[in-house]
């Protein structure tokens, strides 16, 4: 029997339909793959058209009481990130479409990720670790993200590596997701605002990738069926 695998697919582009390059990229990946395993499941949050509200002293009240000490509101205050973990938990594969905005993440993404951050259900905090108190509760899963760019050249070494606080960021909460930064899996489209030849080779080599990381992350579920 074909073990059910199950995709939380996120969308972060604050535009909508063919105008997203990273929408149409997360969909090329979710289709492919339904289309070689039409069993799984997949499960959809668009943060780009219904941003999730920023966290405060409320939300980290609630956050850091113990469970059992919570009151009502803490509880109610608390029910969209603990919806938001319950998806992630259940995710083996996280497919991300994350457009790069002023070198980072969207601010709808980032809300997402101080939500998934939760103290007793996706890390652990212990002082007598020393001076790594963290540990990630959750493991095993892949993040496959795919951005676009208005720019280039913020690969490692390249000419705007330091100015790319997407993809480390990215890197730095992965842990958060259950993903080890080997299982990161990166396709990108470059050059968006030159509009140019290096940017229609640059759409169709990230097009071009899709199906090929679809077929190397889903091949090895299907042979272990």
């Amino acid at each position: 029997m074909t073990k059910t695998q199950t995709l939380l697919h996120i969308d972060a582009s604050a535009q909508v339909g063919d105008r997203s390059h990273t929408r149409k990229l997360t969909r090329s990946f979710v289709d492919r793959w339904t289309g070689i395993r039409p069993q799984d499941r997949i499960i959809r949050r668009d943060v780009g058209r219904s941003p999730i509200p920023a966290i405060d002293q409320d939300w980290i009240a609630a956050a850091f009481t113990n469970p059992e000490d919570r009151t009502p509101a803490m509880i109610e205050r608390l029910a969209l990130s603990d919806e938001l973990v319950d998806e992630v938990i259940a995710a083996d594969v996280i497919i991300m479409g994350v457009p790069m905005y002023n070198y980072g993440v969207p601010a709808a993404l980032k809300g997402w990720i101080d939500h998934i951050a939760r103290i007793g259900r996706t890390f652990s905090f212990d002082l007598a670790r020393g001076d790594i108190p963290i540990e990630p509760i959750l493991s095993g899963k892949s993040l496959v993200v795919m951005s676009a760019r208005g720019e280039f050249g913020f690969e490692p070494g390249g000419m705007r590596a330091h100015m790319n606080t997407l993809d480390p960021a990215l890197a730095a909460c992965a842990h958060y997701f259950g993903v080890a930064r080997e299982d990161i899996h990166t396709i990108t489209i470059e050059y968006q605002e030159f509009k140019d030849a290096r940017y229609r080779r640059s759409v169709a080599e990230a097009e071009a990738a899709v199906p090929a990381l679809v077929d190397r992350l889903a091949d090895p579920l299907q042979r272990a069926a």
